[in-house]
């Protein structure tokens, strides 16, 4: 990972915390990928974050401050490898 990048993630922190399997609040948000009622996929700086459930819906979203909030039921959390970017010749040399 280049030492740009490693500034970029270490600059907005990333949390979340969960109360009773029906309400998730998320930091350091960068932006909503995809979203309906089994399904929210979001950009974080640790990767991409998907929240699987039934009934799901974004209470509240603000990008500006990289927060989101989730409400409905969720049965799981789990965390994508972020695709490196940029051209083959930067991603070999970094």
């Amino acid at each position: 990972m280049a030492y740009e990048e490693k500034a970029k993630t270490a600059n907005k922190p990333h949390s979340l915390s969960m109360d009773d399997r029906c309400r998730l609040s998320v930091a350091g948000v960068d932006d909503v990928e995809s979203f309906d009622e089994t399904a929210i996929v979001m950009n974080t700086p640790q990767g991409n974050l998907i929240v699987r459930g039934s009934g799901l819906h974004i209470g509240k979203i603000s990008l500006d401050v990289g927060e989101l909030k989730v409400e409905g039921l969720i049965s799981d959390l789990s965390y994508e490898e972020k695709s490196p970017t940029g051209t083959f010749w930067q991603r070999l040399f970094g």
